[in-house]
């Protein structure tokens, strides 16, 4: 198994975080595969949708923090940069997406979330923009694309709070399209 585990059936490629002893935290290296992974779904024709979820208890707890920790304001730089460019790559890859959310989708991993065309959650997860807690920004377009999906104000409030919503939450404010039983986020 590796950090990023991917499997295609009948069209639809699904793509499973698989750091759990880490929460699916976002390293460069998962980073480095999931730009591999949505570069070659938008060229394969056999790949008509992805569906990305994480394993374990989280769909991703954000952007890796012992690789935050090594970072200096260019080499920061260059982590936001990479991730912007990810995501972006998956809003726009001109298939349909969809955030199977299983559990906490915190930082980076909320954002991965916002990147999806679509975004369905498990009852039990929890959503949250913590980054002002490390004194940083949400820096994966995150500020964006929250404010486009629940309002300028929620999105303020989450990002300079760093507080988390619960899934019901979520969905009553449009972060989420639906919120299901965890037996039938994935079926």
């Amino acid at each position: 198994m590796t950090d990023v585990d991917q499997s295609l059936d009948e069209g639809i490629l699904k793509i499973t975080l698989n750091r759990p002893e880490k929460l699916n935290a976002l390293s460069t290296e998962i980073l480095m595969m999931l730009d591999a992974i949505f570069l070659e779904a938008k060229t394969n024709s056999d790949v008509r949708a992805l569906l990305i979820t994480g394993a374990g208890k989280a769909f991703c707890a954000g952007a890796d923090i012992k690789r935050l920790g090594e970072c200096d304001a260019q080499t920061g730089y260059v982590f936001a940069k990479q991730g912007q460019r990810v995501f972006r790559s998956l809003e726009t890859l001109g298939k349909p997406s969809l955030a199977a959310i299983n559990g906490y989708a915190f930082g980076g991993g909320c954002e991965l979330a916002m990147a999806a065309t679509l975004r369905v959650a498990a009852v039990a997860a929890k959503f949250g923009q913590p980054e002002v807690k490390l004194g940083v920004i949400p820096g994966y377009g995150g500020t964006q694309r929250l404010a486009r999906l629940v309002g300028k104000g929620r999105a303020l409030d989450l990002c300079l709070t760093g507080r988390t919503i619960d899934a019901e939450t979520a969905e009553k404010w449009g972060l989420v399209n639906e919120v299901v039983d965890p037996d039938c986020l994935i079926m």
